[in-house]
């Protein structure tokens, strides 16, 4: 799909009317010129904007090209589509598929990032929850900022004072931390400290299902200056899991999440550009997921590291495309 394309949903039909519903007949398809002109949701009853999901594309994997990784996740977007599109939806759903922002090679990488920002934070200041379908995890640094502009969009529009509390939540086997010449896949939590640090701002970043053999003593001493706070592999439970994350939403006003496809075993995520040997099972993490979307707070979050080059019949697809459809549902309220 090139850029600012309408999105196609295709996928199985049983039959008319809400019954046989499914997302590829739910998702409003539109472009990103959409995106920068689109109104905010509507109020429901209570006088509340509807939770209303924006779905954002980033055909990326320059920054895994740049971290040495193996390459395959710029087509990420489509397939997490294509897992999605079947799936059964019980409930209405306000879902709007804005398309891709496309990083044709490395050179567009920081133009792309940019781009992506400006998308999100659109997506954040009309008052919906983006989901960003990625790409490499060098998508973090342009959906966090996303969301941080969008929040000050909504702050000011809102007449709020103060600023609220924007915290992150990893799922991930790596503190994407690393400190080199260029932005990679792996640098974007440095970028996004070192942004908030020279503002005077807190690094609020937390991280469930850190592998101890697959980052160095640098990795755990840069997280440890950071002040990040982690939950190794092992230690992941669904009770310690879900108790570290409220920990995380107790301490912050909104919530960016982003899932690192890796975090999962093997097993269950083949196709991604660097699987866990060990990693942690799906059950936790849709349960870590689920407490985000369901706590009020979740402002946005990401899926990264889908490789469809190394996926074994979809598993990895379609494993996160559960986890999406889980989450956009628990946003929404069904």
């Amino acid at each position: 799909m090139t850029e600012n394309s309408r999105p196609e949903w295709t996928g199985r039909t049983d039959g008319p009317g809400p019954e046989h519903a499914r997302w590829h007949s739910t998702v409003q398809a539109r472009t990103l010129d959409d995106l920068s002109r689109d109104a905010r949701p509507e109020a429901d009853g209570s006088g509340r904007p509807k939770r209303a999901v924006d779905l954002i594309g980033f055909a990326s994997d320059a920054g895994v090209a740049r971290n040495k990784g193996r390459v395959g996740a710029a087509s990420g977007p489509g397939e997490l589509r294509k897992g999605l599109s079947s799936l059964a939806v019980h409930e209405p759903l306000e879902v709007t598929d804005f398309g891709d922002v496309v990083v044709e090679d490395d050179a567009g990488l920081e133009p792309g990032q940019d781009r992506l920002s400006a998308a999100v934070a659109d997506s954040v200041a009309r008052g919906a929850v983006p989901c960003v379908l990625g790409g490499g995890h060098e998508t973090a640094w342009g959906t966090f900022r996303g969301i941080r502009e969008g929040l000050r969009a909504r702050d000011d529009a809102e007449g709020r004072s103060g600023r609220r509390t924007l915290g992150i939540l990893n799922l991930d086997q790596h503190f994407d931390l690393r400190r080199e010449e260029r932005p990679t896949s792996g640098t974007p939590f440095l970028q996004i400290a070192e942004l908030l640090e020279s503002e005077d701002e807190a690094f609020r970043y937390g991280i469930v299902g850190i592998s101890e053999p697959n980052n160095t003593a640098v990795g755990f001493e840069t997280a440890r200056e950071h002040g990040a706070r982690w939950l190794l592999d092992e230690e992941c439970t669904r009770e310690t899991a879900v108790k570290f994350a409220r920990g995380v939403l107790d301490s912050v006003d909104s919530l960016y999440m982003t899932l690192d496809l890796d975090v999962l075993p093997a097993s269950t995520a083949p196709g991604v550009s660097a699987p866990a040997a060990y990693g942690v099972g799906v059950d936790v993490i849709r349960a870590v997921m689920l407490e985000a979307a369901r706590s009020g707070k979740l402002a946005g979050f990401d899926v990264v590291e889908l490789n469809p080059v190394y996926d074994v019949d979809s598993r990895t697809a379609k494993c996160a495309a559960r986890l999406i459809n889980d989450v956009v549902r628990a946003v929404s309220g069904t």
